[in-house]
């Protein structure tokens, strides 16, 4: 009887779906509608979403940055008059491309 129990006991034990550790090996174990998941292999998932998101924007990074003159003559091409509104704008368009194409600082941290 006694190994009955102990069979029941180790087919409730509880399993990351993805890398098999038990809820004893691991730190946390997130439970889904049919799956579960530890904090490692969620850890795991992060790294490679990062590391698939950086190379995305790094494809954008090798395109040529068009300069505030160039952005104020396509505008020059649709708008009219509003020569000091397509200056300021085609300056912040170009600064706002810059600033997404520098990689990003892994040491800050945000806390709420």
């Amino acid at each position: 009887m006694s190994n009955e129990n102990s069979t029941n006991n180790s087919e409730t034990a509880l399993k990351c779906s993805f890398c098999g550790k038990s809820q004893k090996e691991v730190r946390k174990l997130i439970a889904g509608p049919t799956v579960f998941i530890c904090d490692e292999c969620v850890t795991l998932c992060d790294e490679i979403m990062g590391e698939e998101f950086e190379t995305s924007f790094d494809i954008n990074a090798s395109q040529k940055l068009p300069t505030p003159k160039e952005i104020k003559e396509f505008l020059d091409e649709y708008v009219i008059e509003q020569d000091l509104a397509k200056k300021v704008l085609a300056v912040a368009v170009h600064n706002h491309y810059k600033r997404i194409n520098q990689p990003k600082k892994s040491d800050i941290e945000l806390q709420k």
